[in-house]
């Protein structure tokens, strides 16, 4: 039953590694990579010179762990205030209701939100004119772009990640609840004490996760919400990847920066299972 699976991965994510050589080449698709002049770390001394490379991966950052933080706490927040709803036909209705932006990809969402959010015709501005509030240009404003992105990537994820964390809370046993209340625990205090510490194993286990991403911004996104008046606070590590390789045709250094990417994740990725063991001994294998 793995064969197929081990076939697939071993074609689209082990085959393609090849193309990493690219990274030491001066790489021309008429010559290919056997015949590309090799180059060594040029490609990486030529990024890491870049004017704006610096600032690229400071937004890349900055987004990545403000998504991860808020895409941890909304969604825990949501799961324990649904499971305090008795009615189930309202919890169920609600739920419905949150999960469904996480169907929608980025390409209708992001003309939604461009129309919703537009300084002159925009839903949300000609609120914010009945309070004699100038209108603000949220996708063409550096100082509203990145938290417009986290804002938009938490409203469209956090119902999805919430059915995680319902399903951890049907892991706890009822009991605890009861003797809580017998010995006269309120409703905040059975959460701090019971709920939260109940969840805390699948919450380890969705950071740790989590932190993997951190140079993971959302390309599809930010490549249709962006524009260059909002460059300097919203390009990504995956936007400049695209800009060099495809519009410049840098082939290598694209690949190099690829590289780069890859290995700050992988160490980001070993580094968070060691802590998830050493912290909550908690084995993701």
């Amino acid at each position: 039953m793995l064969i197929p699976g081990i076939v697939i991965v071993f074609i689209y994510s082990y085959i393609p590694m090849l193309g990493i050589i690219m990274a030491f080449q001066k790489y021309i698709p008429t010559k290919g990579l056997l015949h590309s002049k090799w180059v060594s770390m040029k490609n990486f001394e030529y990024l890491f010179n870049m004017p704006d490379f610096y600032q690229v991966l400071w937004n890349t950052v900055f987004i990545a762990v403000m998504k991860i933080g808020f895409g941890l706490v909304v969604p825990i927040t949501i799961a324990i205030l649904l499971n305090e709803v008795g009615k189930r036909f309202v919890k169920r209705w609600v739920q419905t209701l949150i999960y469904l932006p996480h169907f929608l990809s980025w390409v209708i969402l992001g003309g939604v939100l461009i129309d919703i959010l537009s300084p002159s015709t925009g839903l949300v501005n000609q609120f914010l004119d009945l309070f004699s509030i100038e209108p603000i240009f949220f996708l063409g404003d550096n100082d509203w772009f990145p938290f417009t992105l986290i804002l938009s990537e938490i409203w469209k994820e956090f119902g999805f990640s919430t059915i995680v964390y319902l399903a951890a809370l049907t892991t706890i046993n009822p009991s605890l609840y009861e003797a809580a209340v017998i010995d006269g625990a309120n409703r905040w205090k059975q959460t701090w004490h019971i709920t939260i510490p109940g969840m805390m194993p699948v919450i380890v286990l969705m950071a740790t996760l989590s932190l993997g991403n951190v140079l993971n911004a959302g390309f599809d996104q930010v490549f249709n919400l962006y524009s260059p008046l909002v460059y300097e606070s919203g390009d990504i590590v995956d936007t400049l990847i695209y800009r060099v390789g495809l519009i410049d045709m840098q082939y290598g250094a694209a690949t190099a920066l690829g590289l780069f990417k890859s290995f700050i994740s992988f160490m980001l990725v070993s580094v968070s299972y060691w802590l998830a063991y050493k912290v909550a001994d908690y084995r993701i294998f």
